[in-house]
């Protein structure tokens, strides 16, 4: 088994990209022949309802998981929460699934966009920068979730 520091997590649901900010979090690779992968994160408890809920239903959702430095690139993985515990003013919620293969270069698609949208110069460096770390959700993204859900 492999080990990773878990950096950010954001879930997309219902073609909306939520992104969680979690206190701490911890990503294994199981390394076994159903190539799973358990996440474990530490969240506000004021989210309980919301993965109590996740966790009910059974849904398998996308989440995008930043690992170990901020600067990375996110992986995706198709999950569903196995467990949420309370752990004092904090919840722990336990999710179990596969990697999806086929990462794109978010930089590159990030950059390209950018461009599309006319900026240039120091506006443009300023917004790569920060968009790089907060990661938001690109069109490229949209469009390919559009033509899932068809």
């Amino acid at each position: 088994m492999k080990t990773f520091k878990m950096i950010s997590l954001g879930i997309i649901q219902d073609d909306t990209f939520v992104d969680y900010p979690i206190k701490d979090g911890i990503i294994i690779n199981q390394e076994n022949s159903q190539q799973s992968w358990v996440l474990e994160l530490l969240l506000d408890r004021s989210f309980i309802e919301t993965f109590e809920a996740f966790k009910a239903s059974g849904e398998v959702a996308d989440v995008k998981v930043v690992i170990s430095y901020p600067g990375n690139e996110p992986a995706t993985f198709r999950v569903s929460v196995s467990d949420v515990s309370e752990i004092e003013e904090n919840i722990s919620v336990l999710m179990i699934g596969t990697l999806k293969r086929g990462r794109r270069r978010y930089a590159e698609e990030l950059l390209s966009e950018l461009l599309q949208n006319g900026l240039e110069g120091d506006e443009l460096l300023e917004r790569f920068e920060t968009d790089m770390l907060a990661r938001p959700r690109l069109r490229v993204d949209e469009g390919k979730e559009q033509t899932k859900n068809k």
